[in-house]
């Protein structure tokens, strides 16, 4: 291990400064997941009911937090009067 390795490693910097910069210029493609939801709920389950969610989220072929986003849809739907 005399000698330093010339290959190129993920935290490597590409060679002339100008393509550096320009490389840092690519926006994503797709929107961010906090652009679709805006808000974060945080609660505490038990980890038996925590178990019981998974298993009947993955029983139905959804994600946890799909099926419970369509649970609070379901049980407070958006009605004219609550629009602020």
């Amino acid at each position: 291990m005399t000698g330093r390795d010339s290959r190129r490693g993920f935290a490597s910097r590409p060679g002339d400064p100008e393509s550096w910069i320009k490389a840092s210029e690519t926006l994503p493609a797709a929107p961010a997941k906090a652009d679709v939801f805006a808000a974060r709920l945080t609660i505490d389950v038990t980890p038996e009911l925590r178990g019981r969610i998974k298993v009947a989220a993955f029983r139905r072929g959804v994600t946890v937090a799909d099926m419970l986003r369509e649970l609070l849809a379901r049980e407070f739907p958006e009605s004219l009067g609550d629009a602020s």
